[in-house]
């Protein structure tokens, strides 16, 4: 009989200390947020191209052209009220406007790991809460004026090889209408 009793008593003492340890656990795992890892827990919008004009001295001398990709806290980005894309587009021009320390012509100096932390970061300011977590590049580039009017002589003078004119010719049929109104 007294062994029952020490058996019982011992299962008892077994129970509650595994039901201790385990509420204390679940206790200290609580108080830690999960960090959202690339793996799983965080979504993904894209940007179209952003073309942002650069101006030096009230003229345009460039732009800079980017897609992005913006990592986000799903239940941030449920409770928006306003579309992703716009608040993310407007963010980036406005960081990229109001930073004059960025200076695109020396691309040495151009630090994108800078950037995309700013441009984080001034999101998540806007928002008022930690809504982007990261900011992915999928395409930048520089296109200064003078690049832009090269490709565009380029292209006037490939299509005159090809043997297009640049001035249209008048259309016959809209000449002989015209003649016969009296013109």
């Amino acid at each position: 009989m007294i062994k029952f009793v020490f058996a019982a008593v011992w299962i008892a003492a077994a129970a509650l200390g595994s039901v201790y340890y385990s509420f204390n656990q679940a206790k200290e795992h609580s108080g830690t947020p999960n960090e959202p890892s690339l793996f799983g827990g965080l979504d993904y919008v894209k940007t179209g191209i952003v073309s942002v004009p650069l101006f030096s001295n009230g003229r345009v001398y460039g732009y800079f052209l980017a897609r992005l990709v913006f990592t986000v806290q799903p239940d941030n980005l449920k409770a928006l009220s306003l579309p992703i894309e716009a608040l993310l587009v407007d963010q980036v021009y406005d960081y990229l406007y109001a930073n004059p320390d960025i200076d695109y012509h020396d691309k040495e100096t151009v630090d994108l790991k800078r950037i995309k932390e700013g441009i984080r970061d001034s999101v998540n300011a806007r928002v008022g809460r930690p809504l982007v977590h990261d900011v992915l590049i999928e395409q930048v580039d520089f296109l200064s004026k003078t690049d832009i009017r090269d490709n565009t002589i380029r292209r006037r003078t490939s299509r005159l090889d090809e043997g297009e004119s640049l001035v249209e010719s008048p259309d016959p049929a809209a000449k002989d209408a015209s003649a016969e109104a009296g013109h």
